[in-house]
């Protein structure tokens, strides 16, 4: 059954029955590809240029002309601009980019099936024409955000080494056309992002930033350094992140939300990867302003640098700990509460890998105050929010001490956890199964295990677990039979009930003899 395989992979990531610590720690396998997904529309990847907030009007062919469209057939358009006349060439390649620029179903393919991206290619180099420049930079740019194979058009037609020397043009609008341009093609994949890196791309690039560059323009930079971050399968060169990141970490600085929170993406991907390349970034003393960032009451920031803090805490304990001195302790709990269920569903699985870490880490979440929004999530989240929220729960019971564990019960994990055995997904319920065997274990070394019976009985868990017997998922079935047998076989002491604390929560250990809490 596909569903048990994924499980018990996941499992094999997560039970530290021998296993290290980086065993605990989950990277984002089958939950974050759609995570990922859902980030596309708030970082798109390619951009077209449908505006003209950047023509020039000093490039325009005379005052008499400004207004006046000329509209060319397709046929009209290759022989203009093959052809040798210049005034020819420009309108030909204002009418393509006119056409590359419509709203509406733009004809890409139609354009590239004339075979003029190579002309175009040329037009670029023609210094001395600066308007035809920026018409070819405009329409390629708009042929390289289509589809990949729009983008290998592009490419192929030689326009890498052309847009990069293009970078160090006299006319501004003629080098941000170019960043648009390279940003298009970066964010095609890690093929051309690294075509780019190879042709040189990032000392032009890093030069344009700088205190006088418009804020417009230096949007468009970022997001362009956003996309060669981007990308696995390679990961971009360690060189080139090491070149772009100093410029990062000062674009964070920012007062623009666009511009920081495009650094924060490009943060987020330099963290998503091996140890290694996470400790790059905590090298940087960059987590602060990350953490920082995440109280940001714009989505467009926070997104990213929860995404970024939260790839930094699948590291290893120094680096969660990194984290933890930033301060993210003291910001998920409003995240958990957040009203966005995807804000709720990162932090919980920013959470749960924080959770992954020894006793000491777990103990500054109890102090920190993690367990009421935790526990507040499993009983009212959204379902894939919950989801995240019983995986931080199943880590705290492996690696937390006896105590921490009954401080948990305490805190009334064990009623939203038993109801979310109702739900429709076995993987869910197969780490509550595992959850549940993790407190019976601590009950066990408490003597307590009676106790804990009982409070399981009281909140309707036995009927549930009873219920999962008759699972389709033989493990689902088989993990409930196994706690049935093992803990609700025996006879009950029918004078022995959990006592009820004042918030009504049940206590868990009452008599606390041996234990000081």
């Amino acid at each position: 059954m596909p569903v048990e395989i994924k499980h018990s992979e996941r499992m094999r990531k997560f039970k530290n029955k021998g296993k290290d610590a980086a065993a605990l720690r989950r990277q984002r396998v089958e939950v974050n590809i759609e995570l990922r997904k859902a980030k596309k529309d708030e970082q798109i990847l390619k951009r077209r240029s449908i505006s003209f907030r950047l023509m020039d009007e000093s490039l325009s062919l005379g005052e008499e002309r400004r207004n006046e469209i000329i509209q060319l057939s397709l046929e009209e358009i290759v022989e203009a601009v093959n052809g040798s006349n210049m005034e020819l060439q420009l309108q030909a390649t204002q009418a393509t980019r006119r056409m590359l620029s419509r709203q509406k179903d733009p004809p890409i393919n139609q354009i590239i099936e004339l075979g003029i991206i190579p002309r175009l290619v040329e037009f670029l180099t023609h210094a001395d024409n600066a308007p035809l420049q920026f018409e070819a930079a405009w329409a390629l740019t708009n042929i390289a955000s289509g589809t990949s194979d729009h983008t290998k058009a592009v490419v192929e037609g030689g326009a890498i080494p052309a847009f990069i020397s293009l970078l160090s043009s006299p006319h501004m609008h003629i080098s941000e056309q170019s960043v648009w341009a390279l940003g298009n093609i970066a964010g095609d994949g890690p093929l051309y992002r690294d075509a780019l890196i190879n042709c040189n791309v990032i000392p032009p690039l890093l030069a344009l930033v700088s205190p006088v560059t418009p804020v417009g323009f230096l949007r468009n930079i970022t997001w362009t350094l956003s996309n060669l971050c981007r990308n696995k399968n390679p990961y971009p060169p360690l060189d080139a992140v090491k070149k772009m990141l100093p410029v990062l970490i000062c674009l964070m600085e920012h007062e623009d939300k666009d511009i920081i929170s495009d650094s924060c993406w490009a943060i987020s991907y330099l963290t998503d990867g091996s140890n290694d390349r996470i400790q790059i970034v905590v090298d940087t003393g960059i987590l602060p302003r990350l953490v920082q960032l995440m109280a940001s009451p714009e989505l467009i920031i926070m997104t990213p640098a929860l995404r970024a803090i939260g790839n930094v805490v699948t590291g290893t304990d120094e680096q969660t700990q990194a984290a933890i001195d930033a301060g993210v302790l003291a910001v998920l709990p409003c995240l958990l509460r957040h009203a966005k269920p995807t804000i709720q569903k990162e932090a919980a699985w920013t959470l749960s890998n924080i959770a992954a870490g020894p006793c000491q880490q777990i103990q500054q979440l109890i102090t920190c105050g993690l367990l009421p929004p935790l526990v507040e999530l499993l009983d009212k989240g959204d379902f894939k929010a919950q989801k995240e929220a019983v995986w931080a729960v199943a880590n705290f019971t492996t690696g937390g001490t006896v105590e921490q564990v009954v401080e948990l019960v305490q805190s009334g994990v064990l009623k939203p956890l038993l109801n979310l055995l109702l739900a429709k997904d076995s993987k869910t319920i197969l780490v509550i199964l595992d959850t549940i065997s993790n407190l019976f274990l601590a009950a066990e070394k408490l003597g307590e295990t009676e106790r804990l019976c009982l409070l399981v009985e009281e909140l309707d868990g036995l009927e549930k677990i009873e219920a999962l017997q008759t699972h389709d998922n033989n493990m689902v079935y088989r993990a409930a039979l196994n706690i049935i047998e093992k803990y609700f076989s025996g006879e009950e002491n029918p004078d022995l009930q959990p006592g009820t604390g004042q918030d009504g929560l049940y206590d868990f250990s009452v008599e606390k003899q041996d234990f000081n809490f």
